[in-house]
């Protein structure tokens, strides 16, 4: 999901989104510990898009202030 494609979302979506993405984060984590994910790249990317849906959804919260 690119940067643009998280803007047109709206907060709320954002929010369900992120957490979806946290507890799909965790599986992964588990999933490659038992045993090694055939990309283990996925777990980086993964990361990076958290923290892009996090770093818009601070962008906001300090937009309304």
């Amino acid at each position: 999901m690119k940067t643009v494609e998280i803007r047109e979302l709206s907060t709320k979506e954002l929010l369900e989104r992120a957490a979806a993405e946290v507890a799909r984060l965790d599986q992964m984590k588990i999933n490659h510990s038992i045993s090694p994910l055939d990309n283990p790249a996925q777990i980086r990317e993964q990361r990076r898009m958290i923290a892009r849906m996090k770093t818009i959804l601070r962008q906001r919260e300090l937009n309304q202030q």
